[in-house]
This record gives C-alpha cells, structure tokens and sequence, in this order.
C-alpha cells in the first residue's frame, strides 16, 4: 500500500512539475514607440492623475505634458491580443513589462511598427540568489544603557529636533515606501499611531499583485519604522505625523531587471496620488543574469530605467531620496546616481562614515552620494519586531527622508529643486563635497532657514516699496515707489521662526528712514510692511557691523 501512494505521490509531482514547467513565463519590457491612440488628453489630466497629483504640480509650476499620459491602450491591446500578459506598464517611459511562455513569439513582437525594442527583464527558470541583498544590513551593535529605546541621536545628529519643537514632524505630508515587503506592520506596535489614525493610506504588491505585504519581507517595515514608528519613550521615527503609502517592488533573494521595472510602476503610482516624498532603500547593479548587470559607465544620471524613472519622479514634484548601497568601494547603484535623486551615505552617531557605505562619484564625476545620515547602529524596529540596532544604508534614507517630509511641511510653497539644494547646502562639509559622504550631514535648522529666505513668496506680485540695503547691519532705507500715496503704515520685522523682533507705525512718505537696528540678532530677518490693506514682505539679512 505505501508502495502504491509513493508511486502515486511521485506521479503527482512530475505532473505538476511538467504543468509548472509548461506554463512558466519569462519576463520582458516592451518598450513602445510613441502614444498614439490614446484617449487620454493633456487638457484633461484629471483623467489619470488624482486632484492631489496635480495641486502638487500647480503648487510647483509644473506643466503637465505627454509624459503624464498613460500608454496608448491600442497599442496594449494589440499586445494582449497575441498572448501576453500585461504585468504593468509605464507612462513616463513609455512601455510595458509583459510575460510568456512563448520566446519565438517576443522574436515577433519585436518587429511590429509601434515596438522600438525588446528586453528579457526576468527568465522563466529563474533562481534564488546565494544570498539576500538585505543580509548584510542586520549588523546588531552592542547596546547602550543610556540610549536603549530612544532613537534621538539618530534625530539630533541631524538637528531634527529644530523641526520637530516647532510641531514639524511630517503632518500632512505623505510618503511612498518601495521596499521588498511591510512584514506585520498592520500588527507591530510600533506602527499603532499610523493605522488608529488610518496614515496608512495604501498598499500595492508589483511583484506578487495577489499576495499580502504585510506577511512578505522585513525590510520595509524596519525601513518604515525609521519615519513612521511612534512608540513614546522607546522609539520615536523622524516623520511620525506623516501619511504613507507602501509599495512593494522588490523581490528578494532573487535579482533581475523586471524589479526595476516593478520600481518605474511604483513611482508612477505614487505621483499619481499625489504623494510628496519617495524613500527607496534599494539599488541595482549586479544580477542573478550578468547579462542584464549595469556597467559603471550605465551611472551617469540618467541611462538606466530606474534612474530615468527617479529622475522623472522629481521632475513632478516629488523628493527622491534613495540609500547610496552598502558596497564600500564597489559603489553606488542604480537610481542613487540619478541627477535628481537624493543618495544617502551612512555614518556612525559621531558622523564617521561607515565601512560598508558606497562610495561615488557618479559615471562623469557627479557628487555621489548627496548627503549622509545615521546608519550605523540605527535604533529601529528589526526583523524580529523588536527594538534594536541594525546598519545599513537602507536606514540612513529613510532617516533623512522623514526629515525631508518634515522640511516640507515646514515650507509649503517651497519646490523639490529649493528643498534639495536646501538639504545639500546645510551639509557639513557642503564646501568641500567628496566621494564619501558627498555634502556631508545636513542641518535641518539652516535648511529650515535657506527655504525661509529663498522660497517664501511676496504677497504682492507688484511691489509698493523698495528696501536698502540687504544685507544691512544699522540701518534700512524704505522708499515708496508710488507717490501720492497717503496711507499710514505697519513696519514689523521678525526672525524665521515668526517671532516679532520690531515694530513701528509711520505716516507715509517718500521713503522712510529706520536707525538702530544693531540691536537685532544677525542672520535672515523677514520685514513686512502694511499699508492700505495690504501686505508686502522682504527677505533680509542682517549683519554685524
């Protein structure tokens, strides 16, 4: 009798192998030659993109243009017509990454009129790595009594503390995740803030479309945990009032190109929902495929997909901020090398950088990578689901990219392209940028205070008056530029944190004389003056004498 349900078990198994082995599909991108057909219009983008989506871009001054519309359905049905399947596809780039099991038929795929090229992104024989790309992350060091639970150095090292006192801790703000998986976090304690007050605002699996986030890989929920943990007393995240989305993109222990493309997916979807922020903590080089490996020369800023697509991110409004790897001298990956994107490097609590961060610069000497953040020995919440420390490059970004949530929360009418420069210019070694830690590690402080200056706009798109001399140190020189006028006016001036340092009323005149201002602080002063129901400001620097 066992002898017969072995030779049945042994039956069964061949069966399904041969089955499994019939209808196991390789992978492709498809990338097409142009959008037409589709019904979609410029004029009409509500179509495709959220309300949020395009008051980001409104706020922004970013156009909508061909590269917003979706990719042209005819052209998609005529892919699904002859056999494939459509896993998803991408309007930025666009193209399609689709699946089968018939090779010959991509042979003539790739001559039809619309399809400019054909590549294999992941084969259907497909095998798990030696190792997992994130083993090397999980580097517990020795804990400190003084600092067990309380994840605040990871915080001051940065000078988050600035923002977060001021009530700036990412309220409002919502940020994509694309990671390998959320493991538990609709069960971890730690998270209990975001889904009590529903911060969890979606999910979506483009590897596995039918699978479970939350019962798939670790990494995502520790790399979360940097941002969004909210656990008082033990572990508090650097953007605990933010809203987040959680993608998945990654497939782990195995590496092919397709997870580059599932990443284009997971970005177009985030700014097609208006998000304001991407954190990946993850990169590309090498694959289980060398065919499909990316050479350095492929790191320039802009040739890889993945990078094309990061950079595209920014580009409608989004801040990218993506871990530099943890390859030391083998350096950085794909998209960190992206012109737009954030890459960030990982130091210690003393800012000494760490062993296992990559190194740049970029193919062509681009600064890479931009900043660093704390990444060694990072208080989070560990694969396990306790709180520890672990080290890797995937939580010095997340780190820096709450902060980033919080900074922009702090300067609504501030754009990407300030709030990044505004990020680099505060780094320590901004001055003498290397391969190393790039700009080095930003003070949310003075880039709180560069966008105060730089981004903030005047309520009047015509000024009343003219002001001199900027910067000053004693004394302002106010001149009305509209004579006749007879109104009396407010003059106040006030430090960046809104708090008034001086006021006076005057009847109107030509111009108008201030004295004695040696006595307020030096450093960027907002002066604005009211008069006839409206107000003008002006951005000031104050000197010493």
């Amino acid at each position: 009798m066992k002898r017969v349900l072995l030779l049945l078990l042994v039956f069964v198994l061949v069966g399904f192998q041969s089955f499994a082995q019939s209808t196991l599909k390789s992978y492709y991108w498809v990338q097409l030659t142009d959008k037409k057909g589709t019904p979609y219009q410029i004029s009409s983008p509500e179509a495709f993109l959220s309300q949020r989506a395009l008051d980001r871009r409104a706020r922004q001054h970013i156009a909508i243009d061909e590269t917003d519309l979706p990719v042209s359905p005819v052209y998609l049905d005529s892919l699904k017509k002859r056999g494939l399947q459509i896993l998803h596809t991408s309007r930025w780039l666009n193209g399609a990454t689709v699946g089968t099991a018939d090779t010959a038929l991509m042979r003539k795929i790739a001559g039809l009129p619309f399809v400019s090229s054909v590549q294999l992104t992941r084969p259907a024989s497909a095998l798990k790595s030696a190792t997992s790309k994130f083993s090397n992350e999980e580097l517990n060091a020795e804990i400190d009594p003084s600092t067990y639970g309380i994840a605040i150095t990871q915080l001051t090292q940065l000078n988050g503390q600035y923002l977060h006192n001021q009530g700036f801790r990412g309220k409002g703000i919502q940020v994509a995740v694309l990671d390998a998986g959320f493991w538990h976090v609709n069960q971890i304690v730690a998270f209990d803030s975001l889904r009590l007050t529903k911060r969890i605002l979606g999910t979506r699996d483009f590897v596995d479309p039918g699978s479970d986030i939350y019962q798939q890989h670790t990494h995502g929920m520790s790399v979360l945990s940097c941002m969004g943990g909210n656990l008082p007393g033990k572990l508090i995240g650097t953007a605990p009032d933010a809203s987040y989305f959680l993608i998945r993109t990654e497939k782990d222990p195995t590496e092919y190109l397709i997870e580059e493309d599932n990443w284009v997916a997971g970005a177009e979807l985030a700014d097609s929902v208006g998000v304001d922020v991407i954190n990946s903590s993850l990169g590309y080089g090498e694959f289980d495929d060398p065919a499909m490996d990316h050479l350095y020369s492929d790191l320039n800023g802009k040739k890889t997909r993945i990078t094309q697509a990061a950079n595209m991110a920014f580009s409608k409004g989004i801040l990218v901020f993506n871990s530099a790897g943890n390859e030391g001298a083998g350096g950085i990956k794909a998209p960190s090398d992206g012109e737009n994107v954030i890459a960030v490097a990982a130091v210690d609590k003393n800012g000494v950088r760490a062993s296992f961060s990559s190194v740049g610069p970029a193919y062509g000497g681009a600064v890479k990578p931009n900043v660093a953040a704390m990444g060694a020995s990072t208080f989070l919440v560990t694969s396990g689901g306790a709180l520890w420390y672990s080290s890797g490059t995937s939580f010095s970004s997340p780190v820096l990219a709450g902060m980033g949530a919080c900074l922009l929360q702090a300067n609504p009418y501030a754009n990407v392209k300030q709030v990044k420069m505004a990020i680099e210019q505060s780094g320590h070694q901004y001055s003498k940028p290397d391969s190393l830690l790039g700009y080095g590690i930003p003070d949310f402080g003075k880039a709180d205070k560069y966008l105060k200056v730089n981004s903030m706009p005047n309520h009047s798109t015509r000024n009343s008056w003219f002001v001199s001399p900027n910067p000053f140190s004693d004394y302002l020189l106010i001149k009305n530029i509209n004579p006749g006028f007879v109104e009396d006016c407010l003059i106040s001036i006030f430090n960046l944190q809104g708090i008034q340092l001086w006021q006076s009323t005057f009847k109107t005149s030509e111009q108008i004389l201030l004295n004695n201002l040696s006595i307020l602080p030096n450093g960027f002063l907002i002066l604005t003056i009211r008069s006839g129901g409206k107000e003008e400001r002006f951005k000031l620097i104050k000197t010493a004498q």
